[in-house]
């Protein structure tokens, strides 16, 4: 899936060799500022690096059309964007994005379970809590049904039971339609309870990779 060889950024990560498996729950863990945000951005080009490559089902990151990737290799941000108007329509917006047809009402209500977002399509985004928020962004990726998702702590902004629920819900869906989640995490349970893979950051290098 991905492939990174010696790789360096600034000051914040060099990375040897690194590769990260298709159709798996990937975790990156690390302390506060050792580059696992920097790492995720990475991989749908929205930063680059200084040196080194990053293939993505072995072309260089560099030969592919940067819209084109992040089709493919969707990113959801620590602090997510939501739009002005109804839920409805913060779903319906990144299929807008990514030039997809839209859905039914009926599937976006599937996606809001999956989130556990138990709201009516007709709620005004911007009235939600931070939780909901978050969840509300996570919904909007998986219905852009990408074949990666890069997620940089989705859960922060939840209480732990609910952290839980939503991951395994996540993980469920992406293993049951073959997709690849990436997902730094500030919890070492989640990681271990979830991750087929672990890799561990410290000072901008790899420090371990290990099977679960």
């Amino acid at each position: 899936m991905f492939k990174i060889q010696k790789l360096q950024y600034k000051n914040i990560l060099n990375i040897e060799n690194l590769i990260i498996p298709h159709n798996k729950i990937t975790c990156i863990i690390g302390e506060s500022g050792s580059g696992k945000t920097t790492l995720l951005r990475m991989l749908n080009k929205l930063i680059s690096p200084d040196k080194g490559t990053i293939f993505y089902n072995k072309i260089p990151l560099t030969e592919m059309d940067s819209i084109e990737l992040r089709r493919q290799v969707v990113m959801l941000p620590q602090s997510p964007g939501i739009f002005k108007g109804t839920i409805k329509d913060n779903l319906l917006i990144g299929l807008e994005f990514s030039e997809k047809p839209m859905v039914s009402d009926e599937e976006l209500t599937k996606i809001l379970e999956i989130v556990n977002l138990k709201k009516a399509l007709d709620n005004v985004a911007e009235k939600l809590s931070g939780g909901e928020k978050q969840r509300l962004a996570l919904g909007r990726i998986i219905l852009m049904n990408p074949d990666v998702l890069l997620l940089d702590e989705p859960s922060s902004a939840l209480d732990e039971d609910t952290e839980l629920m939503i991951i395994e819900k996540l993980v469920t869906y992406c293993k049951e339609r073959d997709k690849t989640l990436i997902m730094v995490t500030h919890s070492k349970k989640i990681a271990h309870t979830f991750g087929d893979t672990l890799i561990k950051i410290k000072n901008g290098e790899i420090v371990n990779q290990e099977e679960v």
